[in-house]
């Protein structure tokens, strides 16, 4: 049978039953595993690399500034470049908008969760990551975004609700908890190889506070949002 785009939308729109609690829990560790265990890091942290440039290309929407460009490299490391005034709070929230949005991007998944609306969850990222391929200037940066995409999408179309429930709660899991480990090297690069590029160095030059002030800033916010996360998921 024919399917339409009518078809395809309600679908998108219905509500699933939320998965059993040992299934919930199961992704947890699947998603804290992934982010411990470096030989599934090394290619996961793609995914939180992904969302890392994504945050600072979307504040830099937010406030004003011209997106130009988006790169991801096979490093893992990214660079988004922006056109605007190079100082003031809104190249501050850009700049410090990094590092937090792969917890803070976990935090609003549960929430959609939460509604029960797991295939608009799906979708919604599908969404995003076609929006940011517009913005990608590289090859490796073109074949991650749409690796991921290729991912997600064969989950929401061709699997049963059960695995698709499962692989949000995975996915979502997975984003919540990857945002610590990220901190954490960032400030054993900045002792290892110090570089007046990285994200924590950059806004002790925006606005006089120490890097290292930063970096831990950085680790409170996203161990406030994955404790906040890890509530608002097993307590409901």
């Amino acid at each position: 049978m024919e399917t339409t785009f009518g078809d395809v939308w309600q679908e998108v729109l219905t509500t699933q039953s939320e998965p059993e609690q040992w299934i919930i829990i199961g992704a947890a560790v699947l998603a804290l595993a992934a982010v411990l265990f470096n030989p599934v890091w090394r290619v996961a942290r793609n995914v939180v690399t992904i969302a890392h440039e994504g945050g600072h290309a979307l504040v830099a929407l937010l406030s004003g500034r011209q997106l130009t460009a988006i790169r991801l490299h096979s490093d893992t490391s990214g660079v988004t470049v922006s056109r605007g005034k190079p100082t003031g709070i809104g190249m501050i929230l850009t700049v410090f908008a990094g590092y937090v949005s792969s917890s803070v991007i976990g935090l609003l998944g549960i929430v959609v969760l939460m509604t029960d609306h797991i295939t608009a969850l799906l979708w919604l990222s599908l969404v995003v990551l076609a929006a940011m391929l517009l913005m990608i200037r590289n090859l490796y940066g073109v074949l991650s975004v749409v690796g991921t995409g290729a991912v997600v999408f064969g989950i929401s179309w061709f699997t049963p609700s059960e695995v698709q429930a499962a692989f949000a709660y995975l996915f979502i899991w997975f984003l919540l908890f990857a945002g610590v480990r990220p901190v954490f090297e960032l400030q054993g690069q900045r002792i290892r190889q110090p570089s007046p590029h990285s994200d924590a160095d950059q806004l002790a030059r925006l606005t006089g506070l120490p890097g290292t002030l930063w970096v831990v800033v950085f680790g409170l916010v996203n161990l406030a949002v994955t404790g906040l996360g890890v509530w608002m998921l097993l307590i409901d």
